[in-house]
């Protein structure tokens, strides 16, 4: 049984992915904070240590998105998004790439956001971070195709997860909807069903690609 690695897989779209992974007999390890703090650089070194016989599959999930402008962002804001969301899947990636090397063959999934193509204001800092996954992304592709590995980036767009739905009134969701040609947000488990296809073994020759999923709204 092929062994996932899933951060963030606890709500919203991580839910669906480790739902998706699950049901098709793969074995998932979503972590709790108490056991893999992304936040903490020796935390993750710990978790990497424990886990020696390391995974097939890497799903870097998880992120935080402290809105504001630029001038308004806090040292500490500009800190943690830069490390949960970048160095945190860098330093999974790292600990865990040479056990894939061994084997020959793995998946790595690295998920970004519509804001690693286009931008809106606030998100400076989060754009940042997003861009930056996609590069680690296409560097490390070209370093492990030679052992099998594919790494691929997932970049959302709009997604009616619970957290969407908590933060935003009916009005303004409706509002957002009328900006995307689809005319409708994503559906988590629509995002997931990309996710796994690139994460899964069925794909045997995609990689360093950035697949967009937002109803197309980065391409007005």
């Amino acid at each position: 049984m092929h062994r996932v690695l899933i951060t963030g897989g606890s709500r919203g779209i991580g839910k669906e992915i480790s739902k998706i992974f699950t049901e098709s007999q793969y074995e998932v390890f979503s972590p709790e904070r108490h056991v893999l703090d992304l936040a903490s650089k020796k935390s993750i070194e710990n978790f990497i240590y424990k886990n020696p016989d390391g995974f097939d599959v890497i799903i870097n999930n998880a992120g935080i998105n402290h809105v504001n402008l630029i001038e308004n962002t806090q040292i500490a804001d500009i800190d943690e998004m830069i490390m949960v969301n970048l160095i945190a899947p860098t330093l999974l990636i790292r600990g865990f790439a040479q056990r894939m090397k061994q084997r020959k063959t793995g998946r790595i999934v690295n998920i970004a956001s519509i804001w690693s193509v286009v931008s809106r204001a606030g998100r400076a800092i989060y754009g940042s971070t997003k861009h930056g996954i996609h590069g680690l992304t296409m560097a490390i592709a070209l370093e492990l195709s030679e052992f099998g590995i594919l790494v691929n980036t997932v970049s959302p767009g709009f997604t009616l997860t619970d957290l969407t739905k908590s933060t935003n009134g009916a009005e303004e969701i409706k509002k957002i909807e009328e900006q995307i040609p689809l005319k409708r947000m994503a559906d988590p488990a629509e995002i997931a069903k990309v996710v796994f296809f690139l994460g899964s073994f069925d794909n045997t020759y995609i990689t360093g690609q950035n697949i967009v999923v937002d109803g197309g709204y980065s391409i007005q």
